[in-house]
């Protein structure tokens, strides 16, 4: 501390130490509203909505502006929502998940900047009873009934977006401003807009093979 005043200057000092204090009366508060095991830490600027239907087990950090809703009521109708996160995730700046049903995030998983998790969607715009255009979208029912899983030791990239209904099996790693609206096989690296496995783990080579390689 005494070096990062030198260098800093009493102002700079001040403002750090107060903001290390408050930052970890927030956490205190939170670990307790999320009914989070240790270790857990949250930026600054979160948005958090329903936690009593949020979970985070030990160890979870995230970035800046983390903003985690689990939206019991929209317009006239209401929802039973869950967001589940396990142990030892770590997540970077801007994540945005939001659950009317389910999202279920898995143990060591790792989460670039501004990725959006989501098991909804303002309106229905398939099957029989679709959204009509006319209605305002932040006045169309939300969809439910669809969940989203991530397994353990998932990595997703920056800008990434995790549509309603998906799974993304163990130890995938999804590339960055990917668009994942299908499930991802385990064990797969996966990119593009829809995200599509590329490569695959051979466990016996311990190699990433390409898929469709010999190898």
């Amino acid at each position: 501390m005494i070096e990062f005043y030198l260098e800093n200057g009493l102002w700079l000092t001040v403002s750090y130490v107060l903001s290390r204090v408050a930052g970890k009366l927030r956490n205190f508060w939170l670990s307790a509203g999320l009914n989070s095991g240790r270790g857990l830490s949250i930026g600054p600027g979160a948005y958090l909505r329903g936690l009593a239907h949020i979970r985070a087990g030990k160890n979870f950090v995230s970035g800046v502006n983390l903003r985690l809703e689990a939206v019991t009521q929209h317009c006239d109708r209401r929802y039973s929502p869950e967001i589940i996160i396990g142990d030892n995730v770590a997540v970077s700046d801007y994540v945005h998940i939001g659950a009317v049903t389910r999202v279920e995030i898995g143990n060591n998983v790792l989460m670039g900047s501004k990725v959006y998790i989501s098991d909804h969607s303002h309106g229905d715009y398939s099957g029989p009873a679709v959204s009509s255009p006319d209605v305002p979208p932040n006045l169309r029912a939300l969809t439910t009934g669809k969940t989203v899983v991530i397994e353990d030791n998932v990595w997703i990239g920056d800008a990434v977006a995790v549509l309603p209904g998906v799974r993304i099996g163990y130890g995938s790693v999804i590339g960055a401003n990917s668009v994942v609206s299908r499930d991802i096989p385990p064990l797969s690296i996966a990119v593009g807009a829809p995200a599509r496995a590329i490569k695959k783990w051979d466990p016996a080579a311990k190699v990433w093979a390409a898929i469709g390689d010999k190898q």
